[in-house]
């Protein structure tokens, strides 16, 4: 296999050598040319200890990143690039990093220390591969394997467990029989993880195309940060629409929402609340009255929990708050959406929709998502139509109302509200001259006219 290395990697990856230093690429951008796709973070390691690293790039920009842990940053014309010296590690107390580390001249002993067999590959400046755990074997065959003993790995980082389940949501990849029974048992070493860690992992997770695999077979790694979802991954959902407990569903539903952040979010959140609200009639089904508010008010604590931005948060507990409310393909109730909500988020509503009803029973949705389409025509054809859905669509605006006498303040808006509504309900068409008579006729009847 032939490795395309960038030239600022080759040029360390050189110095380094021909000063008598063994000197190697590692860790992810290994992988990633292993497994045939483009590479990203181009770390070297290397035998030289830091102050010798920078008495070899004397007089080239550098940074001192972390001499402590041997680490320094080397400014190439095409990037910046870590130059880590071997080393091993020192004891985790805090459950994610090592209290010191302590400088080794074998490239065997760094690689031991690291995660996963095929993040411990070592790619050296001719293109000879060290694999001293199986780690091109282990790509080959789509397998995540820790290096080593499993339960020491994630007892020194909590943070691996969340790696481990990204790498095989991302990837594809199975965990190792070993490795997963690991990442139950020490699943609560998540407790020592910041939760802004989690929510990176997490957020890559769940996009990945083996996400709904991973939470099937991981629920209780996800109840560690988010024990709320506990009583949903046991529900049982006794209904004519469901074939599915609540876990099952929420996967489905999560599997058939396109790969982005937000709408995952609410998929994996959408039903959060239904267990609070389960009662059962006189005939044995089950519902769930109410549950989307308090779906909405459940995913907007389990997100500030993981430290999600606002912008973030509030897009998933809206669609979460939406994600039941009927909607027909009539021109006055999309613009009363599009009002509400906006273009990009009422079309995310409808993927919501589409994606809940794929997880229930097929035969009893499909005339749901035969509506769910006509509807998204209907948007599509309000949209290209330019019709009038909010404030700025008006062929009015402030100063027209202020020209009938409305003063300056509180009144103009609701004056322009007024017109507004009617629009929206298609009452009046949104046209100059009409909308100008009727500002003035709610001028003259404005109190004080």
């Amino acid at each position: 296999m032939t490795f395309e290395i960038p030239g600022g990697a080759a040029h360390i990856l050189r110095v380094l050598t021909d000063a008598g230093y063994e000197a190697y690429l590692v860790g992810g951008c290994v992988r990633d040319m292993l497994r045939g796709v483009p590479a990203h973070d181009w770390d070297v390691c290397t035998a030289a200890r830091p102050e010798e690293t920078e008495a070899c790039f004397a007089g080239q920009r550098m940074i001192e990143t972390g001499l402590k842990h041997g680490t320094v940053t080397i400014l190439e014309e095409d990037g910046a690039y870590e130059v880590t010296t071997y080393r091993t590690d020192g004891r985790y107390s805090d459950g994610r990093r090592p209290d010191c580390v302590r400088f080794v001249s074998r490239l065997e002993e760094d690689l031991s220390r690291r995660d996963f067999t095929m993040n411990a590959i070592a790619l050296s400046r001719d293109g000879t591969l060290r694999d001293p755990f199986g780690g091109e074997a282990d790509i080959r065959a789509g397998r995540i394997r820790c290096v080593g003993d499993p339960d020491r790995r994630f007892q020194e980082d909590g943070l691996r467990l969340m790696r481990a389940l990204r790498f095989s949501a991302v990837f594809g990849y199975a965990i190792e029989s070993k490795t997963a029974q690991a990442i139950h048992q020490n699943r609560a070493m998540l407790d020592c993880v910041a939760a802004e860690r989690v929510n990176a992992e997490l957020s890559r997770l769940l996009t990945g195309p083996g996400a709904g695999e991973v939470l099937r077979e991981y629920p209780d790694v996800f109840c560690r940060f988010w024990p709320q979802l506990g009583p949903l991954v046991t529900l049982e959902q006794n209904n004519p629409w469901h074939c599915w407990g609540g876990w099952e569903h929420t996967i489905r539903a999560l599997e058939a929402a396109p790969d982005d952040l937000v709408l995952r979010l609410a998929m994996l959140l959408h039903d959060i609340g239904k267990p609070a609200c389960k009662t059962t009639d006189e005939a044995g089904v089950d519902h769930f009255y109410g549950h989307p508010a308090v779906s909405a008010e459940l995913a907007d604590e389990m997100l500030r929990a993981l430290k999600f931005d606002n912008a973030v948060r509030k897009q998933v507990t809206v669609l979460v708050k939406y994600h039941d409310v009927p909607l027909e393909p009539r021109s006055r109730v999309v613009r009363r959406w599009l009002n509400r909500l906006g273009p990009e988020m009422f079309f995310q509503l409808l993927e919501v929709k589409r994606a809940d009803s794929m997880g229930q029973d097929l035969a009893q949705t499909a005339e749901r998502r035969r509506r769910l389409e006509e509807v998204r025509a209907k948007t599509e054809e309000v949209l290209a139509q330019k019709q009038c859905f909010s404030l700025r669509d008006l062929a009015v605006d402030g100063r027209d109302v202020l020209a009938a006498g409305i003063p300056p303040g509180p009144a103009v808006g609701r004056v322009l509200n007024a017109v507004l509504e009617q629009v929206l309900n298609g009452g009046i068409p949104n046209e100059r001259p009409v909308l100008l008579t009727l500002v003035a006729e709610l001028a003259e009847a404005a109190p004080g006219a």
